[in-house]
């Protein structure tokens, strides 16, 4: 259930926040990561939203796939950052500390938003090695920011069947705006298999058991793609069986940053990013509710292997205190003065005041 409900995930996302139909790229581990420990923090219909969105199982399936062979690198982080303002629920400690890479520290988000912006993009560019330099740009931590839950990610493996460098070339790729030629690797192997459904189907095994899996449609890739749910691209994944492929694939380097407040909404998860989102899971204390949700993912595959980053931030506000501009009043000319009993009123003194020693 819970890979059932990952995949429906992924495809979800992928539609509701990849725009215009170009170049798209999301870590769904990031993403699910980030959103489950915010759902652990959610009472009410804000967790009823986050959960219909989630599914089940995420939490386990997440734990499981942070386990990979020791001829791979993987790095995951679960950082809450708080400020000193707010007071954190016990067992929503006990609970992040308890995941991959789960630790709590905190940022002085009220009276330095812009240092606090600073600890956290240096600690997600050193999970990520140097792949996510900036995830927070200006202006996403402000002085009514009170939490950031942050999820980050590093993997890398080397193939199992490295590309011959050599082989690699210049090839056409038939973009929608009509061919060009990119840069293109070649492989004759035995590796994984599949014409399904109208699909080729090539899973390209790595170190450490990872896998990278290259589903190619025999039509328009938006026309194919309109009719994935995760039951069917789970039958995708595990169609493959070993053939003998000559392969040719363009080396692919991917950087995407992605909004992903607009995709939730189109998710129906709204209440979040309202004053009457409950947050007390997380603190007891002052409304919380998320200000915003950013994601970038890098994605990199060539002859040698594959090399992936991502990063997704949550940054939780609180009401604004409204600070308005003092009053300006200069007693300077006559006036009137009481002095008085505050609870009936009762005027102790009167006065007339024209000139003041």
């Amino acid at each position: 259930m819970g890979l059932d409900s990952h995949l429906d995930l992924v495809l979800s996302v992928q539609r509701a926040a990849a725009g215009d139909g170009g170049d798209a790229c999301f870590s769904p581990y990031s993403i699910a990561g980030a959103l489950d420990l915010v759902a652990r923090a959610a009472k009410g219909r804000t967790s009823d939203e986050l959960r219909a969105l989630l599914g089940e199982g995420q939490d386990e399936l997440l734990r499981a796939a942070a386990e990979v062979g020791d001829r791979a690198e993987l790095a995951v982080a679960n950082t809450l950052w708080a400020s000193d303002r707010i007071t954190i629920d016990d067992a929503f400690l006990a609970d992040l500390v308890a995941r991959p890479g789960g630790k709590a520290d905190t940022a002085p988000f009220a009276t330095d938003p812009g240092g606090a912006r600073e600890l956290i993009n240096a600690d997600v560019d050193r999970t990520t090695h140097g792949l996510v330099p900036q995830l927070l740009p200006d202006g996403a931590i402000h002085a009514d920011t009170r939490a950031s839950l942050v999820n980050a990610l590093y993997l890398k493996a080397g193939w199992r069947h490295p590309f011959p460098e050599q082989a690699t070339a210049p090839a056409p790729f038939h973009s929608p705006g009509g061919p060009r030629d990119v840069p293109t690797m070649h492989l004759v192997e035995t590796v994984g298999y599949a014409d399904e459904a109208g699909w080729q189907v090539v899973t390209l095994p790595a170190q450490g058991g990872v896998e990278a899996v290259i589903l190619l449609p025999g039509e328009d890739l938006a026309a194919a793609e309109a009719g994935l749910d995760g039951r069917f691209l789970q039958r995708l994944l595990d169609s493959p069986r070993r053939r003998k492929v000559r392969l040719s694939l363009p080396k692919i380097s991917l950087d995407v940053r992605t909004d992903l407040d607009p995709a939730l909404h189109r998710l129906g998860v709204r209440e979040l990013f309202t004053p009457d989102a409950d947050l007390t899971g997380l603190s007891p204390d002052r409304p919380l509710w998320v200000d915003s949700v950013l994601h970038q993912a890098v994605l990199r595959l060539d002859e040698q292997g594959l090399e992936g980053a991502a990063a997704t931030a949550v940054q939780m506000r609180t009401m604004s205190l409204v600070v308005a501009e003092p009053v300006v009043v200069t007693v300077d000319r006559p006036f009137l003065l009481f002095v008085r009993h505050a609870a009936t009123g009762a005027v102790y003194f009167s006065a007339r005041v024209v000139r003041p020693a």
